[in-house]
């Protein structure tokens, strides 16, 4: 066995070898693959080897189509076959939500480039004649759909990284993944040990057990999962083409050829999560003993909804563990709080997604960074998975079985834009939870935190009806962006990601990794963070404290994303990080009585406090970081407490605000006042697929100072599009995200996110349009749900267009 190596790759499955074969096809081939058993040993040798493109994430959906694509090429490249078989693809919608689901996804195919299109009960029929489409309103269709074969394909990749001059070493098991000082790692096997610059767990089933070798806790748990493979069916084999893939989210199956016969796979509502206490070591090549008892109701739908099934006999039961993450996208990149350590684990949908999954981590290992944006499976977004990490909240294992159950359950569910999961929650609250509790909150998750997205009237439901349409908190969301402009409102600020940073080096460093002007002590400025490509990667508000003393604040979601690239960006001393998100929580107020408001409590000249200044005050009985900032483009002020003296911040705030018309306000009003200023979002308007120039936050980069990291990039930027507001003509549905925008009959640009701006009663959409055509009264149209309504880009803020209430 060789002694060193710049990458070992742990596990054999398609992913691992599909990262293989991206980091030589990138420029690494002193590269090696370590496979404990057989290529394909897991969950890939027995997977029923569908692939798709359909996926609610515009970069995912996009990372599948790069992963069908390639196929091809590489048969052309080793000569092997994948057996492919594109056959196209239908999903069925028995419901009018389902179909807007499906419209919806429709919509965002426009602008991606593919080619899917909506079809009647008719042209199903013609595609699958085996369908009944009795109670189906319509289906989805996507040519490129398909299956393959699942050993010849992972062959495929490993032949190709092979001619390469990458080394696959099989039988060997890894023991140990030991850390050196300097970043490297020494992966310990049976046959030796080998020094690499890099490790990749790509470990599949086993990965929470390679992951633990290293100090992790990887968020993932294996799920049992069972398909049926009938014996030779007449109606199948003497059609005389193959069946297209038939997706019946209503009964919770896929459906497709195999030979001559049928293949039909189940996500099933009384599922069981598999080997709870570990995979075994000896697991391999093994099944899992049939559940037949726990699809019964499954499989009595699916020979409803496909009679020839009552005729075939049941040739093949297959029952085997896939793993899964919380939210069911992949865990791919650097894991936080580890030098050199990557992830490439829960792919559960490996030849969907393998060959994006691959791409993007050579790209990331290679280039720095991938080269669009994989927030949706990057595992930083679970937070702190390291035991020495100080990236967020622990993500325990029951929270991950409980959380990845709800997902395999809700495999083939309707995903609605304003939907919320109850499943391990709440997991993370603050000391004020049961006060808004008892004043009728009606409570998301944000990353796990509770976060209040509106409060229900008396009488209401105590909860929002998933839609897409206007949902029934509609007119209370109305009442509370009413009261902010009106009169004042009280929000947290608890789902924020807050930092501090001090040490003799910290204006130094801030420097280097933030591209904006670095504020003077007692004030605030705005700042994008940028890669070395000149993309955003973080949208910060900055306030000195004092000298050599910052807070940094920015979205909750992202703290382990942000602390991972910190750290990884600091110096040997100097500089000291702490992620303080949840140890400093509050409120803001806004609106036109807030400096009233906040007068009544705080010991202090509340009216010198100018916008962007920052001062530390006695609020009532508590020591607070008053903040002169609003998201919601109103008079406002931020108002920054330990944890422990929230709840006396409140009282003492509640008990100063009789006769000023005080309103609590959730999330829900937050976003639809933040539309009339036309404020964009984190991972909305701003992220890793945008840069500054073209988003607006040029303004925020300080050109003149240089130096920072990304500075050359930005720099040179010349923005093909640019970031505009849009009034919508809208009736009982407005938009969400990644809807085209038409102008002059073609897509031209995309919705990043919008909704109702309550206060300015306007249907507002944010989005994307080259810039020739960004100009104030285009007329254009944008699609929702199918249909295309008019909309006229505007320039001017809806509400306080000067800034004169929110500066004043």
């Amino acid at each position: 066995m060789r002694q060193t190596a710049r990458v070992v790759v742990i596990g054999g499955g398609v992913v691992g070898c599909s990262v293989l074969y991206h980091l030589t096809r990138l420029g690494w081939s002193d590269v090696v693959l370590v496979e404990r058993s057989e290529l394909t040993s897991g969950s890939t040798w027995h997977a029923a080897g569908g692939f798709h493109t359909l996926n609610a994430d515009t970069n995912m959906a996009a990372l599948q189509g790069y992963t069908i694509r390639l196929y091809r090429e590489l048969e052309e490249i080793t000569g092997l076959s994948c057996g492919l078989h594109h056959v196209g693809g239908v999903t069925l919608a028995d419901s009018p939500e389902r179909l807007d689901y499906l419209k919806a996804e429709r919509a965002k195919h426009r602008y991606m480039g593919l080619e899917t299109e909506i079809i009647g009960p008719e042209e199903i029929r013609a595609l699958s004649p085996i369908t009944n489409t009795e109670g189906v309103l319509g289906a989805l269709y996507d040519p490129l759909d398909g299956h393959l074969d699942p050993s010849g394909t992972t062959h495929a990749y490993a032949k190709a990284a092979r001619m390469a001059g990458a080394e696959i070493i099989l039988r060997t098991p890894v023991l140990e993944t030991n850390p050196r000082p300097d970043g490297t790692w020494d992966v310990v096997t049976p046959a030796g040990t080998i020094h690499a610059e890099h490790v990749v767990n790509a470990a599949g089933l086993w990965a929470r057990e390679v992951g633990a070798l290293a100090g992790l806790t990887l968020p993932l748990h294996p799920m049992e999962h069972q398909y049926l493979v009938t014996e030779e069916t007449p109606e199948v084999y003497e059609r005389g083409a193959e069946l297209p893939h038939v997706m019946d989210p209503g009964g919770e199956s896929y459906l497709r050829q195999e030979g001559r016969g049928l293949c039909i796979g189940f996500y099933e509502q009384p599922c069981d999560p598999w080997a709870v206490d570990g995979t075994p070591a000896d697991f391999g090549h093994e099944l899992l003993e049939n559940k037949l008892d726990r699809i019964s109701d499954s499989v009595e739908f699916a020979y409803r909804r496909f009679p020839v099934l009552q005729r075939a006999g049941i040739k093949t039961i297959i029952n085997g563990p896939f793993t899964f993450a919380p939210d069911g996208n992949p865990l791919v990149g650097p894991v936080p709080g580890l030098r050199n350590y990557w992830s490439a684990c829960a792919v559960m949908a490996g030849f969907s997604q393998g060959g994006g999954v691959g791409l993007s981590l050579a790209q990331w290992m290679i280039e720095g960074e991938p080269e669009r944006d994989v927030f949706a499976m990057d595992v930083a977004r679970f937070g702190m998975l390291h035991r020495d990490a100080t990236a967020g909240r622990w993500i325990t294992p029951g929270y991950t079985r409980l959380k990845v159950k709800e997902n395999y359950q809700r495999r083939f569910s309707v995903s609605y834009p304003n939907e919320e999961l109850p499943a391990a929650r709440p997991f993370q609250t603050t000391p004020v939870y049961s006060e808004w509790k008892a004043q009728g909150a009606v409570f998301g998750a944000h990353s796990g935190m509770e976060v209040v997205n509106y409060f229900a009237r008396p009488g209401e439901l105590p909860h929002e009806v998933p839609s897409f349409r206007r949902s029934n908190a509609f007119e209370a969301v109305a009442g509370e962006c009413a009261a902010v402009r009106g009169a004042v409102g009280i929000n947290e600020i608890h789902n924020f990601g807050k930092y501090l940073v001090t040490g003799p080096g910290a204006e130094g460093w801030l420097a280097k990794v933030m591209a904006g002007r670095l504020p003077k002590p007692g004030r605030i400025t705005l700042s994008p963070m940028l890669s070395p490509r000149g993309r955003i990667i973080g949208d910060f508000t900055i306030t000195c404290l004092g000298p050599q003393r910052y807070q940094l604040t920015a979205s909750f979601g992202a703290q382990a994303f942000h602390m991972r690239w910190f750290e990884s960006h600091l110096p040997p001393s100097g500089v000291r990080v702490e992620n303080v998100s949840t140890r400093r929580i509050g409120f803001q107020i806004a609106g036109p009585r807030a400096r009233e408001w906040l007068g009544r409590v705080a010991h202090g000249d509340v009216g010198g406090l100018r916008f962007m200044d920052a001062r530390e005050m006695d609020i009532g009985p508590v020591r607070a970081l008053v903040q002169r900032v609003s998201y919601t483009g109103d008079l406002g002020y931020e108002l920054h407490v330990d944890w422990e003296s929230q709840l006396a911040l409140y009282h003492a705030l509640m008990a100063a605000s009789e006769g000023l018309g005080a309103k609590p306000f959730g999330m829900r009003a937050m976003m639809s006042l933040r539309l009339e200023k036309f404020f964009g979002s984190w991972l909305r308007e701003y992220g890793p697929d945008y840069m500054p120039g073209e988003t607006g936050l040029g303004r925020f980069v300080d050109h003149a100072r240089g130096g920072f990291i990304g500075a050359e990039a930005a720099a040179a930027e010349m923005p093909a599009r640019r970031l505009c507001a849009f009034v919508v003509d809208a009736d009982e549905a407005d938009v969400v995200a990644y809807e085209p925008i038409w102008i002059d009959g073609a897509v031209q640009g995309f919705v990043t996110s919008g909704g109702y701006a309550h206060h300015a009663q306007a249907s507002v959409a944010l989005g994307f349009v080259p810039v020739e055509r960004a100009r104030e009264g285009l007329q254009a149209e944008i699609e929702i749900l199918g249909r295309l309504r008019p909309a006229r880009l505007v320039t001017t803020p809806l509400f306080d267009a000067d800034g004169a209430r929110m500066r004043g």
